[in-house]
């Protein structure tokens, strides 16, 4: 039976389950969505959702604790800054889970966990294919100049290799 069990260890130690924690939930702001299983999802959101709620009250007190959490302060800045600011009017209840299926290896329960907000970058068809015109151009012209430093370096490699004679 599984009373008064806090929490899911996740069979780790204490240290190793702080630190996987604290880097899912920085992954978590840094990406808005990350791909992981089921246990660890459920076991993050719980940490992501108090440091929502705390965030949005901007305060010194609340950018340290917050800010010692987490490993990036860009995160941080991210937190207060922009989700924060969209999840201001929401009571809680700041991220959802997506079921996607089992682990090809394991069979162990695969989730997306992300922001509630969260949308997905679907530019149209044509900015697509501006952008990727615009690389095959970038790539020629770096193809053309890494080509003239190769024909340079030859003259000259052969002129030094003339010169000892």
């Amino acid at each position: 039976m599984k009373h008064r069990r806090g929490f899911n260890p996740l069979e780790r130690s204490s240290a190793h389950r702080k630190a996987l924690h604290r880097s899912m939930v920085t992954s978590l702001f840094r990406y808005e969505r990350i791909r992981t299983t089921k246990t660890k999802a459920l076991a993050v959101r719980r940490k992501a959702e108090k440091l929502i709620t705390r965030a949005k009250i901007d305060t010194v007190h609340n950018r340290r604790i917050i800010s010692s959490r987490l490993y990036d302060e860009g995160v941080v800045v991210k937190l207060f800054t922009n989700i924060a600011l969209r999840m201001k009017d929401r009571p809680g209840g700041y991220t959802r889970i997506l079921k996607i299926g089992e682990r090809y290896g394991d069979a162990s329960e695969m989730v997306i966990l992300e922001l509630v907000d969260y949308t997905l970058d679907i530019g149209s068809a044509a900015d697509k294919k501006e952008v990727k015109a615009e690389k095959k151009v970038t790539r020629k012209e770096d193809k053309k100049k890494q080509d003239g430093v190769k024909n340079k370096t030859k003259g000259r490699m052969s002129e030094s290799i003339e010169g000892r004679d």
